[in-house]
């Protein structure tokens, strides 16, 4: 686990937090540092600070999104309280989850581990009795037991947050959900910011729809949140 905050006592107290709920911890003061490390131990997950000296937690994301296998690394968010327009820009870039400082460190524990709970499934597992079968809607096929998602044949390069949002819509053909339950039955949030399910469910459909802008698959509920239609003949309401 990598954890990038250039103010020392920050990323000293989330280290010591990490270590003692078990896990590995690698530490970067600055963007750059960061990258590299990233690109060398190859962590479970980060956690990203976004206001970082040089190189900010945006580019960073977005950097380390671009590269190999990055589009299935877990990246928890650190952002301060008023900088709402750069957070839902780092949802935007493919963070998985973000805690607004000041923080409680046991919640940005919890949050670590919900993300990486997700992120185990993508890993080989053995000794499991049965395996989930794959869902399919028109030309999607999703398979839940290896995390990969097609379209037309075309593997969908999803987070790990897209993928649990598809899997559940397609669980849940013609059914509406509004934002607050999807963040709680999706993701297992019992608190938190509604505009995360907005954002994960713009960048769904920009790798769904054929016109993210008049969606068909993932049609907008009004009053309500949103409804995955199969046949894809749904109004974009």
């Amino acid at each position: 686990m990598l954890v990038v905050d250039d103010d020392p006592t920050v990323a000293e107290v989330v280290t010591g937090y990490l270590l003692r709920a078990g896990y590995r911890v690698d530490r970067a003061a600055d963007g750059h540092e960061a990258l590299a490390r990233a690109a060398t131990t190859r962590p479970d997950l980060v956690v990203l600070d976004l206001m970082l000296p040089g190189l900010d937690g945006l580019e960073v994301c977005r950097r380390l999104r671009a590269g190999e296998g990055g589009d299935r690394l877990p990246v928890v968010m650190l952002t301060a309280k008023g900088e709402e327009s750069d957070r839902i820009l780092g949802l935007e870039l493919g963070a998985d989850d973000y805690v607004t400082k000041p923080f409680s460190p046991r919640e940005l524990v919890l949050r670590v581990q919900s993300v990486l709970r997700r992120s185990a499934a993508a890993g080989p597992v053995t000794g499991r009795p049965a395996q989930p079968a794959p869902l399919t809607a028109g030309d999607l096929t999703l398979d839940p037991a290896a995390r990969r998602a097609f379209r037309a044949g075309r593997e969908l390069a999803l987070t790990l947050r897209e993928f649990d949002l598809l899997a559940f819509l397609l669980r849940h053909p013609g059914a509406a959900f509004g934002r607050e339950e999807l963040m709680q039955r999706v993701w297992g949030w019992e608190f938190g910011d509604l505009s995360t399910v907005t954002v994960h469910v713009r960048r769904l459909r920009e790798k769904v729809e054929d016109d993210p802008a008049a969606p068909a698959l993932i049609t907008t509920v009004w009053g309500v949140g949103y409804r995955f239609d199969p046949a894809g003949k749904g109004p974009a309401l």
